[in-house]
């Protein structure tokens, strides 16, 4: 059997680049709300903040450490798997890859280390502003991941002669058509992301009565920033989506399962893209609604995929299907944000069992739904790597054969399963101790009540070892 390079290729940075993007969304937001909580112990001297501060940057460092060790490989493909792209795009990206390292990387691997040891050993103003350089460290780092990736699809500012992308508006090429739509729906999904992980982890320590008050105070402050950004998302990604409507209407295409140009566009709702026969089967949609969504008229005209060939075509049902997930979790977190203010009457959003619950499994719908966005995006851009410009086919390494891309897919997989292990391993520790100092028996039992939260919401949860009792914990009382 032949091994076809190119599609193991893509197979391989789709792996890589779907592992790695779980990392750094998830610790650009968590960066911010370090700071935050760094900024409120330094004003208020509370120990609540300085607590909640202390855990939630060891659960950052881990997870920031497993981002660096997966996004290293990711340059690496472009000269082993790519080198057509990289060389044709090295006016670009060489410089912007490097931008990025110097001015964000950099930044971040140097504060955090204060940030991680430095709580006694330098004054607090100077820890909180090491807080704050580690999450402007972030988003620098995600302003030029996305400048080049929005390049990609939308290029500016260059000229392709003599196979090479030639540089002729730097301010163009970054600040492409695509870009601020892409960096803010980014920026978002990694409030989101951070957002709906503490809000998972505090709702499991309530639910198991374990520093009531920290944990309260950071399930109120997560609801209410996601009451504001849950429905923001939703407006930006839908502005995003008439940008992309019209620098790539095929993609958008895709997205709604549309092979005809017509008017009157329904909202598929479910359909099973038939690319083949170019057409779907067992359509349920909403009549029109598609059209007044992207063309803000009840009869629009929108292009369908049979403006172009079928060997242009994106695969379809994947974007099909992706973006329906991305939508669904997103309206589901829009649900989560409004319910949790519905349960602030009373005080009951911290001891209602089912909304606690609810939110321990929501803690994974924002990595899902940053997925579904990357398979939307890359793969609605199919066939080509740079839009329009050069296809996949063109960008591959031209000596590259299928049983060399295939060994350094199965040899990825193997060394991302031991990275993710470990991470994970190290990850669930850090959550076992919680809050609680492993190192000090003289805990503050005031935040440790003898029942979890009240009987009638919470009840107790009584494991093998009578240590566990009434939410306790072995390691916080100097135990492993």
């Amino acid at each position: 059997m032949d091994l076809d390079p190119l599609l193991l290729s893509r197979f391989q940075f789709a792996f890589v680049v779907s592992f790695h993007a779980i990392f750094p969304v998830f610790t650009i937001g968590l960066a911010s709300y370090i700071a935050v909580l760094e900024g409120l112990a330094y004003k208020t001297h509370n120990p609540v903040w300085m607590k909640l501060s202390n855990f939630w940057t060891k659960v950052f460092a881990v997870v920031f450490g497993m981002g660096v060790v997966s996004g290293i490989v990711m340059s690496f493909q472009f000269g082993t798997n790519w080198s057509n792209f990289a060389q044709a795009s090295a006016n670009f990206l060489g410089p912007i890859l490097s931008y990025e390292v110097i001015t964000a990387f950099f930044l971040e691997a140097a504060f955090l280390g204060v940030l991680l040891f430095g709580r006694d050993k330098v004054p607090p103003g100077v820890h909180l502003a090491s807080a704050i350089m580690v999450a402007t460290g972030t988003f620098i780092s995600s302003f030029w991941i996305l400048a080049a990736n929005s390049w990609m699809q939308t290029p500016a500012g260059v000229e392709f002669r003599d196979g090479m992308f030639h540089v002729m508006s730097w301010s163009d090429a970054i600040f492409n058509p695509s870009f601020p739509y892409r960096f803010m729906h980014m920026a978002l999904a990694s409030f989101l992301t951070g957002s709906f992980v503490v809000a998972g982890v505090s709702a499991w320590y309530l639910l198991r009565g374990r520093e009531i008050e920290a944990n309260r105070k950071a399930l109120s402050m997560c609801l209410w920033l996601l009451l504001f950004i849950a429905p923001a998302q939703a407006y930006v990604g839908d502005v995003h989506g008439l940008n992309t409507l019209e620098h790539q209407p095929m993609k958008v295409a895709a997205m709604e399962g549309h092979w005809e140009t017509s008017g009157d566009v329904p909202l598929l709702l479910f359909a099973i893209p038939d690319q083949e026969n170019q057409a779907n089967h067992f359509e349920i949609g909403i009549p029109n609604v598609a059209s007044l969504i992207l063309t803000h008229d009840w009869h629009g005209e929108v292009k369908g995929l049979n403006e172009i060939p079928p060997e242009e075509q994106p695969p379809v049902a994947i974007v099909f299907w992706s973006f329906r997930v991305m939508v669904g979790l997103g309206m589901l977190m829009i649900l989560f944000a409004v319910t949790g203010l519905v349960l602030r009457a009373g005080d009951r959003f911290w001891n209602t069992r089912w909304f606690l619950q609810g939110l321990r499994v929501m803690s994974i719908a924002p990595f899902l739904a940053v997925l579904s966005g990357w398979f939307v995006t890359e793969t609605g851009r199919a066939p080509w790597l740079v839009y329009g410009v050069l296809s996949q086919a063109e960008a591959i390494t031209p000596s590259l054969t299928g049983g060399m891309a295939l060994f350094t897919l199965i040899g990825y997989i193997i060394v991302y399963a031991l990275v993710f292990t470990a991470g994970v391993y190290y990850l669930m520790r850090v959550l076992y101790v919680g809050l609680e100092d492993p190192h000090h028996e003289d805990i503050d039992e005031s935040d440790r009540p003898a029942r979890p939260l009240s009987a009638a919401h919470v009840p107790f949860e009584i494991e093998h070892d009578s240590a566990t009792v009434g939410g306790t914990h072995p390691t916080s009382q100097g135990g492993h």
